[in-house]
């Protein structure tokens, strides 16, 4: 029996694929820019060091979580995000816990000092966002919003 054929997409071309890649990369490059964190903080108002501050806006957002998760959603060795899950402890933001499916794996969640600090960083990122979005038709905003979720739930499916 012959093997089943391979269908592409016929409506999305190679270019297409090319130029949406190179788009992520901008984004992506964009993103994650130290300086960018940098004026993040300031905004906000806070003190936080510079490798920390996605450590702790990622422990907001996706936790409690679990640290072997943490570091590879971060792009970081483990032992790297050990020690600022440390010092992000030690400064009262987050706080280790114990998993209660596997006791093996420790989970790192939000203290109430932490979650007050995202707010505000929250607050900042949101004047920098309406900055740069406040000029979008609003049809073009929400397909944005619509086809970003799309994409990122197919990347994580």
């Amino acid at each position: 029996m012959p093997p089943p054929k391979r269908v592409q997409a016929a409506h999305i071309s190679s270019q297409q694929l090319k130029d949406l890649h190179r788009s992520l990369i901008d984004i992506m490059g964009e993103l994650n820019r130290p300086q960018r964190d940098e004026y993040m903080v300031r905004a906000a108002g806070i003190s936080l060091e510079g490798v920390l501050f996605p450590l702790l806006v990622s422990v907001e957002r996706l936790g409690p979580i679990g640290l072997v998760d943490l570091a590879d959603r971060a792009g970081r060795d483990y032992t790297t995000v050990s020690r600022q899950i440390s010092r992000l402890e030690a400064l009262g933001l987050v706080r280790r816990e114990a998993n209660t499916v596997d006791r093996r794996v420790r989970k790192v969640a939000i203290t109430p000092q932490g979650k007050t600090m995202t707010n505000r960083i929250d607050a900042a990122r949101e004047r920098f966002a309406r900055a740069i979005l406040d000029s979008w038709e609003p049809q073009d905003f929400e397909a944005l919003l619509r086809l970003m979720r799309k994409l990122a739930d197919a990347l994580q499916s």
